[in-house]
Parts: C-alpha cells; structure tokens; sequence
C-alpha cells in the first residue's frame, strides 16, 4: 500500500481486511540498541521483530506479547524482542547501513521490488520451504515479491486486489445483467450511460481528493498497460506522459462530459464515494470486496443483495493493483537470525493464515456483532484446496450474499498483480489529484499540459526523497 504513516493506509487497511477478524499492526524501524545476536546461554539466538502495537492498544500489545511467550515455549532456543518502531523508507537505508534495523521489518507492498533490487533485504525461500506448507500459497500473491529468478523476498498478509465494485439494484433497474458485470472499460462505459438515464444515479464515480485521485488514476493506468514511474538507474523518475495515463484520462472526459453519466458531484473521497453508494446513489466505483463492510458498518447499506463486486475491467493492460503488508528481512541479518526470523514470520503471520480452526473461531466470534459483515470474500493466501477448507469452516457464520463476490473470485486470478509505484507513491498521488480534479470539474482541460506539469513536480519531489 501506501506510506505506513499516512492517514489513507488506515482507511483502506480497513476495506480490504477479510471477513474473519484481523488487526493490521502499524510498525517501524528500530534503534541501535539491543542488537540481536546468537550464542549466549544454552546456544540461543535473539530476534527483534517490528508489529507490536503501540502503548496506546494494551489489549493489542497483550495478545502480541502472548504468541511471543507461546513461540518462545514452541522454541526455546529462540528468543523474540519485539519492537514498536516502524519502518520508514526515507531512514531505512541508514539504519541499515548502521546496522540499526530489526531482523523483522513489515513493509507495505510499495517497498519490496524497491528493496530487492537494491539487496538491502535477503531471499528467504530457503528458510520458508522447510514449512510443510509453503508450496500451498498462491503463486499470484508471491510473485510481487519475487526477484526474476523466483527467490521469494517475504511473507505477505491480508492481500488484496482492486476491483469493480457495483450496484446491482441499478443495473436492473437500467436493464443490466447483475450477473454479467463490466469485462473491459468500454462495458464499464456503456453501463454508466444505461444506469444514468434510467436511474438518475450517477454510472460511475472516481476518486479525486485527500490523494485518491492519484491513487485511482494509477489503478486506471495499470488497467490501459502503462505505469506511473519507471526505473531510472538505481532509482524511480515519474512517467506521467505516456498513454495509458493519458488514455484513463480521456476515458474520465468523456465519462464525465460527452456521456453525463458520473453526476454532477465531483471531488469525492473515499468515504464520500463509499457513503453514496451505501444511499444508492452510485452504480459504480473501483475498490475491494471489503468496501462492503465499510458501507455497512459505517454508512448504514442494509441490502447485501445490492452489493456486487468484479475483478478489474481491462483496456489492454490485463493487471490490477494489488496490496497488503509484507514482512521481510534486511540484508544485514546473519543466518542464524535469519532462519529464526522466519519461523516467527511463519507462525505469526502465514500459520494463522493457514488453519481453518482459527478462522472458524474469528468468523464466530465477529459474528457477534449484528453490524459486521462476515465471510466477504478476500484474494485467496494458500491454494484453492485449503482456501475451500477455510470457507468451510466459516460457512456456519458468513452472513453475506457470496455469489455476489464471484465475478470476482472468478476474474482477479486471470490478472497480474501489480503493487502502487515504488518510490514515494503517497506524494505522488497528491501531484495527480489536481490532474483528474481539473478534467473532471473543466471541459477544456488541457490534460497534456497538466501531466507535463505534474510530471515535472512529482519529479522534482522523487529526487528530494532519495
């Protein structure tokens, strides 16, 4: 996702966490002090591992604290510090260099191929295959941080891919099949017009403030073939004049003018936009199957039966934005480190992942809540074998519409997985809000001219944080 501190990665952590219980922990960098080392007593070897929750979350640090004593009993010759710290990408390469950074670090999946490629962290797949399970996981979530040569760089958790999410009411209502949503950004076209001039709702909404603007413009982008930075040396240069960015954003023109089918308000957030389609007032928007628990628990959507949702409609580029948090380890790790580190990623992180008995028991006890939505469908971790033992265990709980997720459980597997642009993506986004601000509020926008800008500005940032 995006930079760990910012505001926006809370508001979307939270659409895109499964239907069963999770709680995504905020971590850092860490200091000089205490650092790990093997030997001591009895042969043991210390760890620091960044994701305990800060002093501010008692119930959070305790339950961390507890799977660190339950490791420590499963492996005795291994001891956890655990670290509130978290990672910063403009103080990493520091840290590292002073040998400063915990032997854990959590990193959203911006980072990887970033640090991969400038070997400031290590492949683990040595370590991770001596899990029983390790060829079980979904190929599609590891090959983002993956090197060529396949070595496996992390473990990821919680991933997730955007999405079409729609309307079905209104695409009735506008003579639209529910059970045959938009392929290809042309249909997402067509349907908008339809749903706007039989409904009155707008077709579709886009993002386009507080840096969703540029956000959803990447995702955009991503679907037309093209990217929003390109590899310039060992660092990222923007490439906002190429044409698949300008493509979305002609795509957005005529949407928004020659069709009149995105309404008549504009500058919208993530919340505006999740609000009105909770009221039914929009027919569709980009994001995850988790928005529905957002519209539900937050803005009050009642009917599951209206909420659908599909894999990304394509022009071209056969690829979608994908995240989540991934746990890694620096360079500078010795093996023994190393090798312990991954068993505690394993268990912490992919174990729990894992097993149907743990998701069967955080799906009963979310269901508690009468306003949580449970079982909404997320990009499957493991293979289809123990991701069907995983739905099974829950089945008994889900109270949610799941054929409604299966255009995309049935479409998203058929994408590449392509994470938010490497270097400074929040500020980025922000350079680009002005840009689908100005085509979506000003006919005549000049979009050459405003990429040409943005460009130049968002560059001009890229080499202020390197």
């Amino acid at each position: 996702m995006t930079s760990m501190a910012t505001p926006r990665l809370s508001r979307v952590a939270a659409l895109l966490l499964s239907g069963i219980a999770g709680a995504g922990l905020l971590t850092a960098c860490g200091s000089d002090d205490n650092a790990g080392g093997s030997g001591g007593d009895g042969g043991t070897v210390t760890i620091r591992v960044q994701g305990l929750p800060p002093g501010t979350d008692q119930a959070g640090q305790d339950q961390f604290n507890a799977k660190i004593a339950e490791f420590e009993e499963q492996n005795p010759d291994i001891t956890i510090e655990a670290s509130t710290n978290e990672y910063d990408p403009q103080t990493f390469s520091a840290l590292l260099a002073g040998g400063g950074v915990e032997d854990v670090i959590r990193v959203p999946l911006t980072e990887p191929q970033g640090l991969i490629q400038r070997g400031q962290v290590q492949p683990i797949t040595q370590y991770l295959d001596e899990w029983e399970h390790a060829d079980e996981i979904n190929p599609q979530v590891l090959e983002p941080i993956s090197d060529a040569d396949g070595e496996v760089y992390g473990i990821p958790r919680s991933p997730f891919a955007l999405g079409l999410v729609y309307n079905r009411a209104l695409f009735e209502q506008a003579g639209l099949d529910p059970d045959a949503p938009p392929a290809t950004w042309d249909d997402v076209r067509t349907a908008a017009q339809a749903i706007s001039a039989a409904t009155g709702a707008a077709g579709f909404v886009h993002e386009s403030k507080d840096g969703t603007g540029g956000w959803q413009l990447t995702m955009l982008a991503y679907a037309h073939g093209g990217d929003l930075e390109k590899p310039d040396g060992d660092t990222y240069v923007a490439d906002f004049q190429n044409d698949a960015v300008r493509d979305s954003l002609e795509l957005l023109r005529e949407m928004r003018w020659t069709d009149q089918s995105m309404g008549e308000t504009q500058l919208l957030n993530q919340d505006d936009v999740i609000r009105q389609f909770a009221a039914g007032q929009v027919g569709m928007f980009m994001g995850t199957p988790g928005t529905y628990r957002v519209a539900k628990q937050n803005f009050g959507m009642e009917e599951t039966a209206n909420y659908g949702v599909t894999s990304m409609p394509q022009a071209g580029g056969d690829a979608t934005m994908s995240g989540g948090e991934i746990f890694m380890v620096p360079a500078s790790v010795p093996e023994d480190r190393a090798a312990a580190a991954v068993k505690w990623m394993v268990f912490y992180y992919a174990e729990p992942q894992y097993d149907p008995e743990t998701a069967a028991a955080e799906a009963e006890a979310l269901a508690q809540d009468p306003a949580a939505a449970v079982g909404v469908p997320v990009l499957p971790m493991f293979d289809d074998a123990q991701q069907q033992l995983i739905n099974d265990a829950i089945a008994p709980f889900v109270n949610v519409e799941l054929e409604n997720f299966q255009p995309y459980l049935t479409g998203t597997p058929e994408l590449e997985l392509k994470p938010e642009p490497p270097l400074n993506a929040q500020a980025l986004y922000q350079v680009l809000d002005p840009v689908v601000q100005a085509v979506l509020t000003d006919a005549d926008a000049d979009i050459d001219a405003l990429l040409a800008s943005a460009e130049d500005e968002a560059n001009r940032q890229l080499a202020a944080a390197q």
